[in-house]
């Protein structure tokens, strides 16, 4: 047994050496020894102020007991029973709840040295007048305090009434209960003192109707603050009086006074904390409900917009136009040149199938959307970190050694141009390849710490020696592969016995012990999680959900947003974070705050992909909550001053704060009591219009670069709003709100942009403006649009992909841009941008790219170059050529011909293998050149006076839709 309890010790010490080393090795081992250090004194306090107190109380009452009272036969075998083990009894029992009692204190740490380290926030609440610091951090100390203090009377009362009563203290004779006069004064100054408490507890349950939700609104309104905080302090007052009555009754020994006291508690309690607050409600509430809470609405309204951080929202009357003329886009050129046309959440399958080169490697869905500065030029990227994945390695090579020590990190970055495309429909790629070449600076690519990197793996070999991780396909010297050793501090060592025992134990795996590739210079790398590691290091944060990889001072690092949150802002509004961000597809972190009423961005942080390190920076230095923080763990926290000017033009506006934030403005941009008590102008956020109708998805806001009406063009996140209808109603689905949240944190020269997360909201005046869902059922019922889906849909064996439907405030207006992707419903399929949808008022143009799209939607002239795949070079596959001015009508007639008769065979050719994306592609360079044709035909004809007879709207479309399959056609009968 004692070999046994030494295992299971040891296995116990194993997990907290673990957590030691890793610690340590990441330079936050005080984090760990402040959390452990201050659980262990909570649990301390918790089992010393249970277990003394009632160890106290039942050796006073034991030996306070009548030494001669006359017991009846069942306590007196009780008492032999019970006599062999009372010593035991008498301290075990105490221990054993004073260690339940340490348990559950030692979990409060966190409000302790919140309450410890208290920063004020220099607001008062409209109603006590106290600062907010008190209910964030002080009041939910006192309120633990006092509960705490009221459960050890508690179950000191209790406990002493049982061992009062088994040792005859108090008796029971027929209809009476004697009770000796130490027995009395014991239990009646332990009431005393739980009354004393409950009184205490319950005028500090006045300040938390502050914080309390009520179904409609968050805080004190006017049946609270005229009748429950009156009502509680009248009954804190009656329990004070019963107390004291109780003190009494121990020194005179009458319990009437007392025990009637106690009823008039409860009757107190029901009329003061039930019924005058429900008549309050009813009788005058109800009939004037409006006029009564319009002071407390405004409360609500300030404060919720105050903690949410929209108080500074800026509101813009916007009044948008319908109609479309020439030029009308010419003012906004550098917002349609920026427009972005690949949409991150479909093009992973295509990244995966073009660059992922391997199947042990593997990109996120959906892929990041960052900007690099390129040549002095801002460009939109979207992009994936290329991970590892050990679950794609064939089934033959799944041993440990490949899967621990062989395949251990991912390689580089792939981006590719936000707005801009191959001519076969696949992104162009900005940086990709193995090794990695491209127009990003050089940076290490080895990926040893991502969102899917194995559970362990163990690096490092001796000088010298030869590697053995491989690195990536592309080899050297004639080489298929190269292999790498890591050479930086990234893991806790495993180089002697001891450790690699500890790693065995934690991994459950003997190979760690026994390998001889595991050398003095190896480390174990866990815990590789970008977010994961940011929340060990800063357990008092929740991590945004989205944290993405950027290539920053020759480094790929991780940025990660981190909030400091409450649910204690007095007035504000409580929310479920958890369900405002709901169409993020990632999962909350363990410790996610769910209720809240506050937030803050106030940390930034990045973790090297390399080597793991975690640098946190302090965004909001203004944050009370962060400010108690850096007290508490005051090494761990970087001012923001130390961010390199690289890595802040990579800092963004986060995803999650302004998906809060976004949720409450849907409400909150009414900021009249009136109106807002009315419902009148309420909000809500479109469903993505791209998901089935059953699926409820709300629409995900979107990073663009792009100009708001009287701003400067900025990188920023938007999203839109329509209409609020009741339960049971339709929506209609108009615009009538479009907020933008600017996202460029500043520039690579240091300097931080001003207007950094400056929220604007459009509040649309014009009524008739269509919505998401409106705009994307003009898309898929327009004849034009369903006639040339229907093309890129024939035979069932392609795919339409309707991309992200984005909306900007450009031209006076909203446009909509919707990217259309096709894929193969084969084995081997991957989306290709293949068409591009817009629609401004009513009008909707479908063309091959965005800016043929603008120029047929604004006849001819968008004044703007939508510049999105026009700079990769045709290769044949992306339509035909422009016309050669210069050239003799004769000469334009034989090249069309020419590409015509070439477009009519790769599409009989494409029919033939079953490639129908690739005969649509050849289709619709048909009928561009024979539309070339008929013109230069025509202007032959007219040269030599022959004239030609309009062959109707019909005859054109019959001969090149071929939709009876007919590839026998020939092209040159058409003019």
């Amino acid at each position: 047994m004692v070999v046994i309890a030494l295992i299971a010790v040891f296995f116990w010490f194993s997990g907290f050496y673990a957590d030691i080393l890793w610690y340590d090795q990441l330079g936050a081992l005080s984090v760990l020894l402040t959390q452990w250090g201050a659980g262990a004194v909570m649990f301390l306090i918790g089992l010393v102020a249970m277990a003394v107190p009632v160890i106290i109380n039942l050796q006073i009452a034991y030996r306070a007991r009548p030494v001669y009272a006359k017991l009846n036969d069942q306590l007196d075998r009780y008492q032999q029973v019970i006599e062999p083990l009372r010593r035991v009894a008498m301290f075990g029992v105490p221990i054993l709840i004073g260690l339940v009692a340490g348990l559950v204190a030692s979990g409060a740490w966190p409000t302790v040295i919140q309450w410890m380290h208290a920063t004020p926030f220099g607001v008062a609440d409209p109603r006590f007048g106290f600062d907010i610091s008190f209910y964030v951090f002080h009041l939910p100390f006192w309120r633990g305090v006092i509960a705490f203090a009221s459960a050890v009377t508690m179950v000191s009362l209790l406990l002493t009434a049982a061992t009062t009563y088994l040792y005859g203290g108090i008796r029971v004779t027929g209809r009476d209960v004697v009770i000796s006069k130490s027995a009395r004064m014991h239990v009646a100054i332990l009431a005393g003192l739980y009354l004393l408490l409950q009184a205490v507890s319950i005028w500090f349950d006045r300040y938390a109707l502050l914080t309390s939700y009520n179904e409609r609104w968050t805080g004190a309104m006017y049946t609270d603050t005229m009748a429950r905080i009156p009502g509680l302090a009248v009954l804190a007052g009656a329990c004070a009086i019963v107390a004291v009555l109780f003190f009494i009754a121990a020194v005179i020994g009458r319990w009437r006074l007392p025990l009637a006291g106690l009823a008039l508690v409860l009757v107190v309690g029901l009329v003061v904390g039930v019924g005058y607050p429900w008549a309050v409600q009813q009788f005058q509430v109800g009939p004037s409900e409006q006029a009564l809470e319009q002071p407390y609405i405004e409360d609500n309204i300030e404060a919720t917009r105050s903690a949410y951080g929209i108080d500074d929202v800026e509101v813009v009357p916007y009044d948008a136009q319908t109609s479309v003329s020439p030029g009308q886009l010419r003012e906004d050129a550098e917002t349609t040149s920026n427009i972005r046309i690949v949409d991150p959440a479909l093009v992973q399958p295509t990244f995966a199938q073009l660059h992922q080169e391997r199947t042990y490697y593997q990109f996120n869905s959906p892929l990041d959307v960052d900007r690099y500065d390129i040549d002095g030029q801002v460009h939109d990227t979207v992009s994936g970190i290329r991970d590892i994945n050990v679950a794609g390695l064939d089934g033959g090579a799944q041993s440990w050694v490949n899967t621990t020590l062989v395949y251990t990190h991912g390689y580089g970055l792939v981006a590719a141009y936000g707005n801009q495309r191959m001519p076969d429909g696949t992104p162009l790629l900005m940086e990709g390849n193995m090794p990695t070449m491209g127009e990003l600076p050089d940076y290490r690519p080895q990926v040893y710490f991502g969102e899917n990197s194995p559970e362990y793996s163990i690096v490092g070999q001796p000088e010298g020696s030869s590697p053995i991780e491989f690195d990536h396909v592309s080899g050297e010297d004639g080489q298929s592969q190269t292999y790498t050793t890591f050479d930086e501090e990234g893991g806790p060592s495993i180089g002697n016995f001891f450790n690699r025992l500890i790693y065995s134990i934690k991994f459950q795996s003997e190979q760690i012990l026994l390998s001889e590739y595991v050398t003095e210079e190896s480390q174990i790398l866990y815990d590789r999680d970008p977010a994961l590691r940011v929340a060990k290091v800063a357990p008092y944060l929740n991590i945004d959900t989205d944290p993405y990889a950027s290539v920053v001072d020759g480094r790929l690092m991780w940025i990660i947003d981190g909030y400091t949150t409450t649910d204690a802002y007095p007035y504000s509004t409580q929310q479920s974070m958890q369900q405002l961000i709901a169409d993020t597809p990632a999962a909350p972190l363990p410790g996610q705050a769910s209720a809240i009423n506050y937030i803050r961005n106030s940390v930034k942080a990045t973790v090297d992909a390399y080597s793991g390190e975690v640098t946190l920076y302090a965004w909001d230095e203004e944050d009370p909550i962060l400010q108690t923080w850096s007290k508490v763990f005051p090494t761990t926290i970087q001012p923001m001053t130390e961010m390199s000017g690289d890595l802040l033009s990579h800092v963004r506006y986060p995803t999650d704060m302004f998906k809060v934030q976004r949720a409450t403005l849907a409400t909150y941009h009414v900021t009249d009591p009136v109106a807002f008590y009315n419902r009148q102008n309420a909000w809500e956020l479109p469903q993505d219009p791209t998901a089935g109708a059953t699926d409820g998805r709300i629409q995900s806001p979107y990073y663009l670069t792009t100009q708001m009406p009287d701003q400067d063009s900025a990188y920023a996140l938007y999203s839109t709003y329509i209409p609020r209808v009741n339960q049971g109603g339709q929506t209609r689905n108009v615009l009538t709100g479009y907020l933008s949240a600017n996202a460029n944190a500043g520039s690579t020269d240091g300097t931080v942009a001003e207007d950094y997360g400056r929220l604007t909201l459009l509040q649309v005046t014009n009524d008739n403006i269509p919505g998401p869902g409106q705009v994307q059922n003009s898309f898929n019922s327009d004849p034009v649009v369903a006639n040339q889906l229907n093309l890129l849909e024939r035979g069932g064996q392609t795919e339409v992909l309707r991309g992200n439907l984005l909306t900007l405030p450009v031209g006076g207006g909203f446009l909509f841009v919707q990217p259309v992707y096709v894929q193969s419903t084969g084995q081997t399929s991957y989306p290709l941008l293949r068409r591009v949808l817009v629609a401004f008022g009513e009008r909707v143009a479908f063309e091959d790219t965005l800016d043929q799209a603008l120029d047929t939607l604004f006849g001819g002239d968008s004044g703007a170059d939508a510049g999105d795949e026009e700079v990769a070079p045709d290769d044949g596959e992306g339509g035909g050529t422009e016309p050669d001015p210069a050239l003799s009508a004769a000469d334009r007639l034989n090249e069309a011909l020419d590409e015509a008769a070439q477009a009519l065979e790769d599409r009989t050719n494409a029919y033939a293998s079953n490639d129908l994306v690739a005969a649509a592609e050849a289709d619709s360079r048909l009928q561009a050149a024979l539309a070339e044709a008929d013109a230069a035909n025509a202007e032959l004809q007219a040269e030599l006076g022959n004239p030609v007879e309009d062959p109707g709207a019909g005859d054109t479309a019959d001969a090149t839709d071929d939709e009876a399959g007919d590839t026998g056609a020939d092209p040159e009968a058409t003019p």
